[in-house]
């Protein structure tokens, strides 16, 4: 069986991830488009400690990346929609007509799984929600089931209305037009997903095949499970049929990856990815968003890189070895650390709280030269104007 070593494993990955190259471009209109297309997605998240997790991901891609761009491709240009993968993400406006399978699918998964969770009433206000929208365009949750008990907790806390509007997004009638703050604003899908992508109706061997052709693409080299776990589109028994039917035709072949303990873990590629020469990523050094596609899958990134991450959200205090959302940081084609620093907007900098290398890694005049000019492309994209640090921030 072919074999590539880890070295050029963790090239072919971050070439594919679009961190190989140098990281240039205007990062705006056609330039932003390409690299989500690029990526495929990106992953949205609400916490806002430097700034919120898409902005960071297409930040350490394109340093000249600001957030009004993201805002004018989607409200705008259209060029992407909201919608789930594993999580809340930006896609490629193209995919649209796939995610109809996951409409599909929700239709019954949720309605049981939040009826089983108490969330009762819900249904009953579909029609309503539909018609305050068509009557009198786009809203938010605060906009329905005025009359509903409201409270300050979370999402198991939403009232009927809510509920309703969330469902009836999550299934594809209605779609995020725009955000507000973070808030989302709904509007009938037909107003939002331009025609062309609206009426397209793929089948859904068709969806598939797109599916696990693409997240094979996007990978590099995969499992069937990393396969299937990629846009979360389809089941990880559907995709284990797939490549034993891409593989027997040949537009597969096995192969093993060698991880970085030196152990060798089978993945299915593409025939000609063993002739490719991937370019290797820059020596600069980039502070990448706890949700960055390269890390989503935590064990593949542990595999790959010896990089053992999770958020310590649920880490008591006394038992925690880092901070509790710490970001890591990449040189070239290695995780070398995590910091801990928040954008202090009151104050106008960007605070660095702490740093720990990772073993066997020093942040000499070299490294921290490096350091001090990433944190500089944090800080503008936090919007603040001073870098500051913590006695003893470099542990």
């Amino acid at each position: 069986m072919p074999r590539i070593d880890n070295r050029t494993a963790r090239a072919h990955f971050l070439d594919r991830h679009a961190l190989a190259g140098t990281p240039a471009g205007t990062a705006k209109g056609a330039d932003l488009q390409g690299l989500i297309d690029t990526l495929g997605f990106v992953q949205i998240d609400s916490i806002n400690t430097v700034a919120r997790a898409h902005h960071m991901i297409l930040h350490a891609r394109r340093p000249a990346y600001r957030p009004r761009a993201l805002e004018l491709l989607h409200d705008r240009d259209r060029g992407v929609f909201e919608h789930w993968t594993h999580d809340a993400s930006m896609i490629s406006m193209q995919h649209f007509p796939h995610w109809r399978l996951k409409f599909r699918r929700y239709e019954v998964a949720l309605a049981e799984r939040w009826k089983k969770w108490g969330r009762s009433g819900f249904e009953e206000k579909f029609d309503d929600v539909l018609r305050r929208i068509s009557d009198h365009g786009p809203c938010c949750s605060a906009d329905v089931g005025e009359d509903e008990a409201r409270s300050s907790g979370g999402w198991w806390d939403w009232h009927p209305s809510k509920t309703a509007l969330e469902y009836l997004w999550r299934t594809g009638q209605l779609s995020v037009t725009r955000r507000e703050g973070f808030r989302k604003v709904y509007d009938l899908t037909e107003n939002v997903i331009p025609d062309k992508h609206l009426d397209a109706m793929p089948h859904e061997a068709q969806t598939i095949d797109w599916a696990c052709n693409s997240a094979l693409d996007k990978l590099g080299f995969a499992t069937s499970g990393e396969i299937a776990a990629f846009w979360d589109l389809i089941t990880p028994s559907e995709a284990k049929v797939w490549c034993a039917e891409a593989l027997a035709r040949g537009e597969i072949i096995e192969i093993e990856i060698e991880q970085v303990d030196g152990r060798w873990r089978k993945s299915f590629c593409r025939p000609g990815l063993l002739d490719v020469e991937p370019e290797a990523a820059p020596s600069r050094m980039r502070i990448l968003s706890p949700f960055d596609p390269a890390l989503r899958d935590r064990k593949r990134a542990e595999r790959l890189f010896g990089f053992f991450y999770r958020i310590e959200i649920f880490v008591p205090e006394p038992q925690r070895k880092y901070g509790y959302y710490v970001f890591p940081i990449m040189e070239g084609d290695r995780l070398v650390g995590r910091i801990d620093m928040k954008a202090e907007r009151d104050a106008d900098r960007l605070h660095v709280r702490a740093l720990w290398p990772e073993p066997g890694v020093a942040f000499g005049k070299g490294r921290l030269a490096k350091l001090a000019g990433a944190l500089e492309r944090s800080a503008r994209l936090a919007n603040v104007s001073e870098v500051s640090f913590e006695p003893d921030w470099l542990r």
